[in-house]
């Protein structure tokens, strides 16, 4: 199981005192050196934490192949191209929202999503779909021809914490998923089993099957038992964790729990 490291919380911490610290290209060797496989950063329209100077010099010096995340908007899509990732993610953006809530709507954007994929891959990057996992979605990706999907795992780890841990009692509780214990085990068993029926139609289709969204030191390995599934894109519970333990124990330890 590979993992890629979002390093994107550590700008947030800078953009929280906007000053140059820290700075997320200190990350990158300490990814490389903990058995990280990838770097993952997004370059949001807004600009709120990674910006465009951080992904030209963590595409140029990262020994990781990078995994740039970006909207589908003609103008983002043409600094991709002059950076060169080795992978674009191709997300859906929205510019109040405080992350990403789920996966592209690509019935509603095809056809600027095949303009988008087209320039992608005229500039030799591969490309990505972050989709919800379903039937739909995933034939839809193919039809893109595009190398990977990502599936969007928020769903899942929204219910797994209102399931098993303390969020209800806190402020930041989700307010649809205030059910009984029992509701709640169904609602994950459900969405274990979308993600499961949506990772081997991936297969049969020929796409790579990345996931990610939400997962932590808690849910990951429910995740990474999913057969298909070669790749976790993780960034803020990894992050977080660092504050505690450093970021290269922090990185090993996820490497431990999806392996």
């Amino acid at each position: 199981m590979l993992l890629g490291v979002n390093i994107d919380h550590i700008a947030v911490l800078r953009e929280a005192r906007k000053i140059n610290d820290p700075n997320p290209l200190d990350a990158v060797s300490i990814c490389k050196l903990s058995g990280a496989d990838q770097i993952t950063i997004h370059l949001r329209e807004d600009r709120r934490h990674i910006h465009d100077n951080d992904a030209k010099v963590i595409i140029e010096q990262s020994a990781l192949p990078v995994n740039l995340e970006c909207a589908i908007d003609e103008d983002i899509i043409d600094i991709v191209c002059k950076l060169k990732p080795a992978r674009a993610t191709l997300v859906p953006e929205k510019r109040e929202e405080v992350t990403t809530e789920g996966g592209l709507d690509l019935k509603g954007s095809y056809k600027k999503l095949q303009k988008a994929i087209k320039k992608l891959h005229a500039n030799e990057i591969e490309v990505s779909l972050f989709i919800d996992p379903n039937k739909e979605a995933i034939e839809l990706s193919k039809k893109l021809n595009v190398e990977w999907i990502e599936l969007h795992t928020g769903s899942f780890a929204n219910i797994y914490a209102m399931l098993n841990t303390n969020l209800r009692n806190t402020h930041h509780s989700i307010k649809e998923l205030e059910l009984s214990k029992k509701e709640l085990n169904i609602k994950l068993q459900n969405s274990i089993g979308e993600l499961k029926k949506a990772s081997k139609l991936a297969i049969k289709n020929d796409l790579k099957v990345a996931a990610g969204h939400g997962l932590n030191y808690q849910n990951v390995i429910l995740v990474s038992n999913i057969q298909g599934i070669e790749e976790l894109n993780i960034g803020q519970s990894i992050i977080a964790r660092s504050v505690f333990t450093g970021l290269k124990d922090a990185i090993i330890e996820m490497k431990n729990l999806i392996k």
